[in-house]
């Protein structure tokens, strides 16, 4: 079946749940063991920081190997693709819970990272073949539901289980997530061999194939867009934790739970995206999304206390969802004979844009606090937004 046939049709809801599933246990994977590095350090006899060389080298896997994944993908199939990833990403945490050693647990999370990082832009790259333009906005904020609520609950998740079990049994939770979303999706496309083809591609290797995106003027403006979108946004976020620790006293547990707040939005957004798709059209949730999110940071800045914080976090989850969704749309329509080395330039730039925002707002939050940052991220996320809308005005995305 080509890619425009398929396109025609809605993609069968069992399929986005699996898809969306698997996008939970690669999500969580990313935070999981935040909380856990204490137990890692006494358990391998090292430092808290020597420990979180197991976090560091999976964030470094998941965010290098996208770009190996999306030509696969392209050529033998993104759904078959997302399928062997699964039970990869299974057997890599499996070995991760019987680790004997730090060293054998950073190899085997790098491996996971390896593996893990193909499910969700190829998952959102099979969405782009299979569901009409028209359509895929409110479809892939559907599949957002499981990657959202990885996020949202990954840390949580990971210690809870750690300090009621110990950390090797959050690794066998997620094997078992991986290994059910994997078979699932193997017997979907037994039974369904159609949805399992690859598509139409474009000719010429991997490196030819990216570069072929990036000689398209408005692949270049979504992947611009989007490396400041993470660059700004996450480089703020990440210090609205101890903003709250440091500025209302709260403790560890609170300030986890105000963090999760921002899932919680992003939530609400999944919930309610069909409605704001059809109420406000792409246009309207850019502009909307980007005002919400310079609100957002003005508010924390100036928060009189940790309920109006949470508001804003809040607030914060739905207006960046509206924002980035909209951006993962378009970013499906970057190259559509080879969506998924197009989204795997897409999950790079994101990457990228998150880890150079880090480390130059540390310095900034360190010396001045996280004000600056906030009233930074008040003003610049709007006039991206606003920018990425008049972009969308001046361009009649087509649909397929």
């Amino acid at each position: 079946m080509s890619v425009s046939a398929a396109a025609s049709r809605s993609a069968p809801t069992f399929i986005i749940v699996l898809l969306s599933v698997a996008a939970f246990a690669a999500a969580a994977n990313m935070r999981v063991l935040d909380p856990l590095l204490i137990q890692l350090s006494e358990e391998f006899h090292v430092t808290v920081g020597a420990a979180s060389i197991a976090t560091t080298l999976f964030l470094l896997a998941n965010g290098v190997f996208v770009l190996v994944h999306g030509p696969f993908g392209d050529r033998y199939g993104k759904l078959p693709v997302v399928a062997i990833a699964c039970i990869a990403a299974a057997l890599c945490c499996a070995a991760s819970a019987l680790a004997v050693s730090l060293g054998m647990l950073a190899g085997t999370r790098f491996l996971t990272g390896v593996t893990s990082s193909a499910i969700i832009p190829l998952a959102i790259a099979w969405l782009g073949d299979n569901v009409g333009y028209e359509k895929r906005q409110a479809t892939l904020a559907r599949f957002l539901t499981g990657q959202t609520l990885g996020l949202m609950t990954g840390s949580a998740m990971g210690g809870a289980l750690g300090d009621w079990l110990g950390w090797r049994a959050v690794f066998w939770v997620l094997t078992s997530i991986y290994v059910v979303a994997g078979i699932a999706l193997f017997a979907v496309m037994r039974a369904r061999p159609d949805i399992a083809r690859p598509g139409e591609r474009a000719a010429g290797s991997m490196v030819s194939q990216m570069l072929g995106v990036l000689r398209r003027p408005w692949a270049l403006t979504i992947i611009l867009v989007v490396a400041l979108e993470g660059g700004v946004f996450w480089g703020c976020f990440t210090f609205v934790g101890t903003h709250l620790h440091l500025h209302f006293g709260l403790s560890l547990a609170a300030v986890g739970l105000a963090v999760a707040a921002f899932g919680g939005g992003g939530f609400l957004y999944v919930m309610t995206a069909h409605h704001l798709v059809r109420l406000l059209g792409e246009h309207g949730l850019v502009l909307w999304g980007g005002s919400g999110l310079g609100l957002s940071f003005a508010v924390l800045a100036i928060a009189p206390n940790a309920v109006v914080a949470f508001g804003a976090i809040v607030l914060c989850g739905i207006t960046f969802y509206m924002l980035h969704n909209t951006l993962q749309t378009n970013g499906t329509q970057m190259a559509p004979e080879a969506r998924g080395s197009a989204l795997a330039l897409f999950a790079l730039c994101l990457f990228v844009g998150q880890a150079i925002g880090v480390p130059v707002a540390a310095p900034i939050v360190d010396r001045y606090g996280a004000e600056p940052i906030f009233w930074f991220a008040a003003v610049f996320l709007p006039l991206l937004a606003w920018y990425f809308a008049w972009a969308l005005k001046r361009r009649r995305t087509p649909a397929s």
